[in-house]
């Protein structure tokens, strides 16, 4: 099978095209044959060597397609079954082994690309709105990259919550779409400088939520515009890290929160994933979660779709497709 697989740490460059055997599964998994997998900023920070592991590694960490095979002890999905998954290492190829309790059934209404386009992103918006900082009726949340993957789908939530929505973007084209998924406001940061307009836009009364992906160059003027026992909800650094920083900083500008989650921790049971990826999947079915699939790509592009999304140019999802 064609896979795509990381040698050595680096650049885009580390992604390599070898042929490799098709899995077998473990008595605990099920091979998967890939139809689409998405392409995440995690999986910039594997190749980087940011998040540390064994190389060589097959990359990415979302996918949807079809059962092929099932070990001996899996009661839960079967062969030709459609099934969609993320947080496994491995599905930058034609054929994956997952664990079983790993995988969410794609139920009638929702395509595998739509699938993969929605595992890691769509539950990731799920559980910022829904739980990280419960948005409730009347609150107000800043979303940076709000034209991006997790971005557009936290916009739509945010707003059927009842929250209003400020979002930055780079360009008039990602405004356009931060509008169309009902964003209230929305600051074009390489014109405008965002802490001052968010102030104004606020009264200088601050936002409730900062939902941060970018990091290093928003994390602090982030800081500046909660409220006092607002919430920073840093879930991602695709300007680089934020650096070391005294916890007293939160004291001073009004005893704030500050947290750095994951989807891993949102989805630790079994229980949990199947029910955060119901929720999502329902809210495409009934039409209340629009997904933006920006791009695609043969598996073989696989290095022309990181310097894409590395490179700020995209909006929504990318997938690549087998």
């Amino acid at each position: 099978m064609k896979s795509i697989q990381v040698q050595k740490t680096g650049g885009p460059e580390a992604l390599q095209l070898v042929e490799l055997p098709i899995p077998e599964p473990k008595p605990n998994e099920a091979v998967v044959r890939l139809s689409a997998s998405g392409v995440n900023f995690i999986d910039v920070y594997y190749r980087e060597g940011r998040y540390k592991t064994n190389v060589p590694f097959i990359a990415g960490q979302e996918g949807a397609g079809i059962v092929t095979a099932v070990g001996s002890e899996v009661k839960d999905v079967a062969i030709g079954d459609r099934v969609a998954y993320t947080m496994v290492l491995g599905s930058y190829a034609e054929y994956a082994s997952v664990p079983a309790d790993k995988l969410v059934k794609i139920p009638a209404g929702v395509d595998e690309r739509q699938a993969a386009a929605t595992m890691l992103q769509g539950m990731t918006a799920h559980y910022l709105a829904y739980d990280t900082f419960p948005l409730k009726k009347g609150d107000t949340a800043l979303v940076h990259a709000a034209a991006g993957g997790v971005g557009l789908l936290l916009v739509q939530m945010a707003r059927q919550i009842g929250a209003r929505v400020i979002a930055t973007v780079s360009t008039a084209e990602k405004a356009k779409l931060a509008r169309d998924a009902g964003a209230d406001e929305v600051i074009l940061y390489t014109q405008q400088d965002f802490e001052i307009e968010t102030k104004r836009l606020t009264k200088n009364c601050g936002v409730d939520v900062v939902y941060d992906s970018v990091g290093k160059t928003t994390f602090e003027k982030g800081l500046n515009l909660l409220r006092p026992r607002g919430m920073m909800a840093l879930f991602g650094g695709s300007s680089g890290a934020v650096p070391p920083f005294d916890p007293i900083i939160l004291t001073q500008k009004g005893s704030l929160y500050l947290t750095r989650p994951s989807l891993g921790a949102y989805i630790a049971t079994p229980q949990e994933l199947q029910k955060r990826a119901a929720a999502v999947f329902n809210m495409i079915q009934s039409g209340k979660l629009k997904l933006r699939i920006e791009h695609t790509y043969p598996l073989i592009e696989a290095q022309q779709a990181h310097r894409d999304l590395e490179g700020r140019k995209t909006t929504g999802k990318l997938l690549l497709l087998n």
